[in-house]
């Protein structure tokens, strides 16, 4: 058995797809199974059970000894959401739980940490052990991912195979339910076929022209690849950055949505939210030395072929990876 926690969102989804695609169908989806916009993420595809996220660890000490290896990506990922009490309790305090069972009953582990933990990237994007300390994310969301990370680190206990992967600005097919916080190659694509222009925020700060602030924009099929990688390469005790290495600019992404339709941009730019403008990151960029040096060398899709192919074969047929 291989269990995926977060099943039903958007990163679980695609790699429980992933992972059928390769063979593996005695899949154990955890997560709470009430949110109806996510019921076409699971639809199709293989699985053996499903667990409610909070009868998780019970059902793992009756079956661990079932389990092969545990993919723990269910987390709450709003960055908008101020309650630290609810990350504390999904983010943290669960995912110790996820761990010290890892430990008890001997099972590698992989779990979603994120580039939110960089905060504004003043002390860079390296992801060496020692940098984790220094950081200062800018919202509860990447508190809660670092301070686990911190946690894991300073732990006697560990899995004897594990990895934290610092997820950067993923897109991709299966975000349909995410609102607000999915990919703005997913709203730009709807604003296009709504109205025929894309709105893309302003930048408040003098050092960055509109549009051009820059993220390292990973494919989630790339976030799978490098996951099974990982599953089929159970050497590591590592916090790892999973980005492509190289920043492209929001205008960049916008440009290439059009180009996908066959379309002449449109482009608006629109004041940032107050709520997240003290917040925002104006550049992420992930050094991927460090995954590369042990051994993962597959090529990731350029910013280019990932938008043309969700755009081409997901978001404009309405489809699920």
């Amino acid at each position: 058995m291989i269990v995926v926690t977060g099943a039903s969102g958007f990163i679980g989804s695609c790699l429980i797809s992933g992972l059928n695609h390769q063979g593996y169908h005695d899949i154990v989806a955890v997560d709470e199974f009430e949110t109806e916009t996510k019921f076409p993420n699971l639809d199709g595809k293989k699985i053996s059970h499903r667990v409610h996220r909070d009868d998780f660890i019970g059902w793992l000490d009756a079956n661990h000894r079932l389990v092969q290896f545990i993919f723990h990506l269910g987390a709450r990922t709003d960055t908008t959401e101020f309650d630290r009490s609810i990350f504390d309790r999904l983010n943290l305090n669960y995912s110790k739980s996820v761990w010290n069972k890892c430990c008890e009953y001997g099972l590698p582990l992989v779990y979603a940490s994120s580039a939110a933990t960089y905060g504004a990237g003043e002390h860079g994007y390296k992801d060496v052990h020692e940098n984790i300390f220094q950081l200062q994310p800018l919202n509860p969301y990447g508190e809660s991912k670092n301070e686990f990370d911190k946690w894991a680190l300073q732990q006697e206990r560990q899995p004897y195979s594990w990895a934290g992967l610092k997820f950067f600005n993923v897109y991709g097919p299966n975000e349909y339910h995410k609102g607000r916080m999915a990919s703005v190659i997913f709203h730009a694509f709807n604003q296009i076929r709504e109205n025929g222009k894309v709105k893309l925020f302003k930048s408040h700060r003098p050092d960055f022209e509109d549009g051009k602030q820059l993220r390292d924009f990973i494919y989630v099929k790339d976030v799978v690849s490098v996951c099974i990688w990982l599953m089929h390469n159970r050497k590591h005790q590592a916090i790892f950055n999973l980005g492509t290495g190289k920043a492209r600019s929001f205008l960049d992404l916008a440009q290439n949505t059009y180009k996908a339709l066959g379309l002449t941009p449109k482009i608006e730019f629109v004041d940032m939210p107050i709520d997240i403008r003290e917040k925002y990151q104006y550049f992420t960029e992930a050094d991927m030395s460090k995954l590369t040096s042990l051994g993962y060398h597959q090529p990731f899709h350029t910013l280019e072929e990932g938008v043309h192919d969700y755009v081409a074969h997901y978001l404009s047929n309405n489809t699920y990876l």
